[in-house]
């Protein structure tokens, strides 16, 4: 097995979790009252649970190098998770940083934001 990291996350309730993330095309992998772990192809993301947190206080993040920004973006869209700069989930659109890298923004229902950054 290739090494790899996962990240740990706050979930304030693992159905809505769940249910966000399903439609992202995360799966089950593992659930119990105290852990959660979804996977899709070769992203994983484990929760634990924190049902009082605030999402705005919530400065929890982590990254995902993706193949296809482009397709992971459209995705997010699809599943109708509004564009903008405040609320809880919502999403911002693939820029070009200036470091040279193609990088969107995804702030899930709990605050947590998920950095997407094309490989390559």
């Amino acid at each position: 097995m290739t090494d790899f990291a996962t990240p740990n996350l706050p979930s304030r309730g693992f159905d809505a979790t769940v249910g966000f993330y399903g439609v992202l095309g995360f799966d089950v992998v593992y659930r119990a009252e105290d852990w959660l772990i979804l996977r899709r192809e070769q992203l994983q993301l484990e929760f634990f649970p924190d049902p009082v947190l605030d999402p705005a206080a919530n400065a929890v993040m982590c990254c995902l190098r993706v193949d296809d920004l482009d397709a992971w973006y459209r995705r997010i869209s699809d599943a109708g998770v509004p564009e903008g700069a405040t609320g809880f989930p919502r999403r911002h659109p693939p820029k070009t940083e200036v470091w040279g890298g193609r990088v969107a923004y995804l702030v899930d229902p709990d605050g947590t934001q998920l950095t997407l950054v094309q490989n390559g």
